[in-house]
């Protein structure tokens, strides 16, 4: 049980710094999202290239840095364009990953204009495939240009489930830590002596979404049987979850490894991912978050909700983008993004402004210094991280766009109640 005093004092560290009159507040964050508004109209281009080569649809990158499709930074980026009244770009990399899908259902979470690019192994593309499609579905009102590829979209499934899934467990895993977007979590490893050797809340939070996603598809598309397959999928999934990677007693939900059922005690952004949607009952789910992510001892910072435990010895705030990106403490806006989504979901309505203040706040400092944003950010400092300078081509800063874009939806739903891409994740 949860006391008044350890929610107030959760409360205090979120807002020591707040403002009180709520009029002002409303002010303060309509001001900052004209801000992240204004500099992001100038951004947000950089971020959608005409169709080229192997990619025959118009396609979205991170830009600066990163000149290719990724999986999940496209399915933000496309989420965060179709909240603007753009859903057509998420279309186009639903279309896109469709198109590089193999006879065998594998398909790269990386697609250059020459093709797929595997890293570090296969790097087969993350479960966000059929998200994007009922996303862009829902917003462009129609489910139809889904028929033709809708076979694929079964294949990539059963790809996932023949080279992902434990069947001992009912739960997913990563072949290893890059592959999962965070690419050093201290939870995963990239060790090629442990390749899928740990379960994984986010990826099996993923599939669980993406069962429910495919279910959806099926019954606009009229495949009754089909949409009922996925929906006991995910139920099992879920159950799946509850059972092996939910630890009561502390609260919290865990990766666990496949060789002997023990979770992996630590605290990073991935522990969060099952909170996005309906895995947990909201006095678990409210527990957690108390206890965890509004903590600023584990991972609340000045800054946003850190990607590591503060607690953690590999807690770090260092500049890394080679040979992968550090998610061992840094404030990640995707991250954010999903945290965000928890707030709002299990009633911390309050706590969710004021991150989306924080963070938008930091990127606007971040654009008027640079010109551009940074992939990641100090937790302690709001300081830009990496890329820098250095890391960048002839040493010129490169910047980064893709999913920091996420910053103006969370303003945009607390300014405006533009709070669309909630109905996604189970919240109106």
């Amino acid at each position: 049980m949860i006391s008044k005093a350890v929610r107030l004092t959760a409360l205090f560290v979120l807002f020591s710094p707040a403002i009180v009159c709520a009029g002002d507040k409303t002010v303060s964050l309509a001001q900052t999202l004209d801000e992240v508004s204004a500099t992001y109209a100038k951004l947000e281009p950089q971020s959608i290239r005409p169709a080229e080569g192997f990619i025959k649809y118009d396609y979205l990158i991170p830009a600066g840095f990163y000149k290719e499709m990724w999986d999940w930074d496209g399915f933000f980026i496309g989420s965060h364009l179709a909240q603007q009244g753009k859903p057509q770009y998420l279309k186009y990399w639903v279309l896109d990953f469709a198109g590089a899908i193999d006879k065998d259902g594998y398909v790269s979470g990386c697609i250059t204009t020459k093709g797929p690019r595997p890293l570090m192994g296969r790097f087969a593309m993350k479960p966000f495939l059929a998200q994007g499609a009922v996303i862009a579905s829902e917003d462009l009102g129609d489910y139809a240009w889904v028929k033709p590829i809708w076979e694929n979209m079964r294949k990539v499934i059963v790809y996932r489930e023949q080279t992902q899934f434990d069947p001992k467990y009912g739960l997913f895993f990563w072949e290893n830590a890059i592959s999962s977007g965070a690419d050093n979590n201290v939870e995963l490893t990239n060790d090629p002596n442990e390749k899928s050797a740990i379960l994984a809340t986010d990826i099996s939070t993923f599939q669980y979404r993406e069962y429910k996603a495919m279910a959806q598809l099926a019954d606009k598309l009229g495949y009754a049987d089909e949409a009922a397959e996925y929906r006991k999928k995910a139920s099992n999934l879920k159950a799946a979850m509850l059972k092996y990677m939910w630890v009561a007693d502390e609260s919290i939900f865990y990766n666990v490894r496949r060789e002997n059922g023990k979770p992996v005690k630590r605290v990073s952004y991935s522990n969060f991912v099952p909170l996005i949607d309906d895995i947990l009952a909201d006095k678990d789910a409210k527990a957690m978050i108390t206890r965890y992510m509004l903590n600023k001892d584990v991972m609340l910072a000045p800054y946003g909700v850190r990607s590591l435990s503060k607690q953690d010895p590999d807690y770090n705030n260092n500049a890394i983008i080679i040979p992968y990106s550090n998610w061992q403490g840094p404030i990640w806006i995707n991250a954010n993004y999903m945290n965000y989504i928890a707030l709002k979901r299990y009633g911390f309505d309050r706590e969710a402004a004021e991150l989306s203040g924080i963070l938008g706040r930091m990127v606007v400092a971040d654009i008027q210094k640079w010109g551009s944003m940074h992939e990641d950010y100090d937790a302690e400092t709001g300081a830009g991280l990496a890329p820098t300078p250095e890391q960048s081509e002839n040493h010129v800063f490169s910047g980064f766009v893709g999913w920091n874009l996420l910053a103006q939806d969370m303003l945009q739903c607390e300014v405006k109640g533009q709070c669309g891409f909630l109905k996604m994740y189970g919240k109106n």
